[in-house]
C-alpha cells in the first residue's frame, strides 16, 4: 500500500506503507491513520524531528557501512545494499520545509 504526502508548497511524495509509518512515528503522528495533517504550526516541531533522526540514522549507517565493509573485505562476501531510513526521510524533509517557507499544511492519506 502506498501513502501519499501532499502539499500545495511542492509535488506529492508517494512513499511505501511502512517507510511513511516510521516517518510518521518519528513526527509523533499517530502512523495508524490513514490520513493526517501537519499543520503550519506544527512544521518546525517536525521538521526539527525528522532532522535529528535522520542525523542519528547517517552516523548510525557510516558505523554500519565500516563494519560491513571490513567484514566483506575479510570473507569476499558481497551484502546488498539496503535503502536506509534517511535515504527515505530526506524528500519528506524537503517537503516540510518547503511547506513552512510558504505556510501551507503538510497531509497525507491512502
Amino acid at each position: 500500500m502506498l501513502i501519499i504526502f501532499k502539499s500545495a508548497a511542492c509535488s506529492d511524495l508517494i512513499t511505501f506503507e511502512k517507510d511513511a509509518r516510521q516517518m510518521l512515528y518519528v513526527l509523533g503522528k499517530d502512523s495508524t491513520d490513514g490520513q493526517g495533517i501537519v499543520t503550519v504550526e506544527q512544521l518546525p516541531a517536525a521538521i526539527k524531528k525528522l532532522r535529528q533522526a535522520i542525523e542519528e540514522d547517517v552516523t548510525v549507517c557510516a558505523t554500519d557501512e565500516s563494519k560491513m565493509r571490513q567484514s566483506t573485505a575479510e570473507d569476499g562476501s558481497d551484502e546488498g545494499d539496503a535503502v536506509s531510513f534517511h535515504q527515505h526521510a530526506v524528500p519528506l524533509l524537503e517537503l516540510l520545509e518547503r511547506s513552512l517557507q510558504e505556510r501551507v499544511p503538510v497531509t497525507w492519506g491512502v
